[in-house]
């Protein structure tokens, strides 16, 4: 009874998905194709901002964080779903799955703070483009970078905070992932003061993320109406709309995502798959924007690949 009482406090099982016979190898292939691809884009954007001297300025070291947030992200989930999948085991064990729900979290609103900061890093350089230089000096960018990494840090560990307090009464996660809600799900305690603590903390974070950003954008569509340079007016906004059309991407999967947990008649491999959709769009799309988007990041890439062919 005691081996048991042990089992049943530390061992979890997933709810997977229903795989028809004869699709697991091709969906685990797919899946694996995905994250490879997810992973050599954003590690090869980490690389070159990190070996690129011409690269080492303030809007690179915060876009820095963007792929070092996505790899962290996608990692956290992915793997362990198509480990799940081949395998055809759904068990894990409550603190990896504290630890996986934490990170899953941790990018989430990584996502928010950092695409704030690019924002606002935007504004200076269209609106002040005299002063750029002057305002954003090297301690204050990393004044900006600890900024987005710790106000993360401090909401989603507040997020998290009473998952330690309550008893857990049930051993099945609803979902084929570990985070927040689906932890909370396994207890039979009132969680009433956890679900108004997750609801103040996506609130804030939104809030604060959105506050920038339209105030940024605002500031960078007016400054953009009011020149009369075609190229300068072009360039802003390019660089604007590839920002916009990744935040606006990740909120409608992410508030379908939120709730859809608050809704009982969703179908729940639907809700799982949409679930997954925030950890893949993102880490796919974010280095293919940035790198074509950007012509620094794009010839930089260039002439790196020139240079190893060349050494061949």
């Amino acid at each position: 009874m005691e081996n048991l009482s042990i089992i049943v406090s530390f061992e979890l099982t997933l709810d997977p998905f229903y795989i028809p016979p004869g699709a697991k190898y091709p969906i685990f292939l797919f899946g694996l194709f995905i994250y490879m691809f997810i992973a050599f884009c954003n590690l090869t954007l980490l690389l070159l901002i990190i070996m690129t001297q011409s690269l080492h300025k303030p809007i690179y070291f915060i876009m820095f964080s963007l792929p070092l947030n996505d790899f962290v992200g996608i990692t956290s989930m992915l793997p362990k779903v198509l480990s799940d999948i081949v395998m055809e085991t759904n068990n894990t064990y409550y603190p990896l799955c504290v630890l996986q729900g934490f990170l899953i979290h941790m990018y989430g609103g990584g996502v928010l703070f950092i695409l704030a900061a690019m924002a606002f890093d935007r504004y200076i350089a269209i609106c002040m483009p005299l002063r750029y230089n002057a305002l954003m000096t090297p301690r204050f960018v990393m004044g900006i970078v600890s900024i987005v990494w710790g106000l993360d840090l401090f909401f989603i560990v507040l997020l998290f905070s009473l998952q330690s307090k309550y008893s857990r009464c049930r051993s099945i996660i609803l979902n084929v992932f570990c985070d927040n809600p689906s932890l909370l799900k396994m207890t039979c305690d009132n969680t009433s003061v956890s679900n108004i603590i997750g609801l103040f903390t996506t609130a804030m974070m939104q809030i604060i993320s959105v506050c920038i950003q339209v105030f940024s954008y605002v500031k960078i569509l007016i400054a953009c109406l009011a020149t009369s340079r075609s190229d300068a007016k072009r360039k802003a906004i390019n660089t604007c709309v590839s920002q916009l059309a990744i935040f606006i991407i990740y909120e409608v999967v992410g508030t379908f995502t939120i709730l859809s947990h608050r809704f009982k008649n969703i179908n729940a491999d639907m809700q799982k798959i949409m679930g997954m959709l925030i950890f893949l769009v993102s880490p796919l799309l974010n280095p293919i924007v940035y790198g074509l988007n950007s012509h620094e990041l794009r010839n930089n890439l260039l002439k790196l690949i020139h240079r190893k062919i060349s050494k061949m």
